[in-house]
């Protein structure tokens, strides 16, 4: 049986009412910066995964480009547009007072200090957990193994005793299995699941599903609770 539930925030817990590329487009206008793709900005965030803040990324992405806007500006106000756009996927809330009864329950997540910190206030979450980090206040991010064995400590378990639950392929379960914890992957409309990951969970489906997917990762051999918990 685990001894310890860790989480990923993006996607796993929490949600934006308005998806990520709608947000980017409203937080440049308001500031004044030109269009930046999607796909742009993921490139840039994976580089500057131990910040402080979202500036850098912005420095990044500004660069070169035929702009007044100043990064700082832009950070707030994506910032500030994904906070008000942030709401926590139906259950979770409920899944998280449940589950620290029986585990400990952490929260590690990918990106700047300001940024991640910001969500986690704004969701109401900031005694929602056992140990919560942002890797911005790390030496590394995920899927570095020293961002899990930083959450490992502060929640006092081994790896073998703890599940990891998050969304992402590389940063969340390749991360987390190859720092010796369990994964289970947290299904989105355009993944496909994961052999690393023991189960696998609808994203809407998490706070009704997961108790019974932990129970059976104390129970079941791996095998056969894969079978079932697809």
């Amino acid at each position: 049986m685990p001894r310890a539930v860790v989480f990923d925030l993006d996607y796993t817990l929490a949600v934006p009412e308005r998806d990520r590329a709608t947000i980017l487009a409203e937080a440049t206008r308001t500031a004044g910066a030109p269009s930046l793709t999607r796909e742009e900005y993921l490139e840039a965030h994976r580089r500057n995964l131990t910040r402080e803040s979202r500036e850098p990324i912005f420095e990044d992405l500004l660069a070169g480009r035929d702009t007044d806007a100043e990064p700082a500006a832009v950070a707030t106000a994506y910032r500030e547009t994904i906070a008000d756009a942030l709401e926590p996927l139906p259950g979770v809330e409920g899944l998280l007072d449940d589950l620290r009864s029986r585990y400990r329950v952490g929260l590690l997540t990918n990106g700047p200090v300001r940024a991640q910190r910001d969500k986690i206030t704004t969701l109401g979450w900031k005694r929602a957990f056992d140990a919560a980090l942002v890797t911005g206040e790390l030496a590394a991010g995920k899927p570095d193994p020293r961002a899990f064995e930083a959450i490992l400590h502060e929640l006092d378990v081994d790896p073998a005793e703890a599940v990891y639950v998050g969304d992402e392929v590389e940063a969340d379960i390749a991360g987390a299995t190859n720092a010796g914890m369990t994964a289970i992957q947290v299904l989105l409309e355009d993944t496909e699941p994961d052999p690393r990951a023991v189960a696998h969970v609808e994203q809407s489906a998490i706070a009704v599903e997961l108790p019974a997917i932990l129970e059976g990762l104390g129970s079941n051999s791996d095998s056969d609770f894969e079978a079932e918990s697809r």
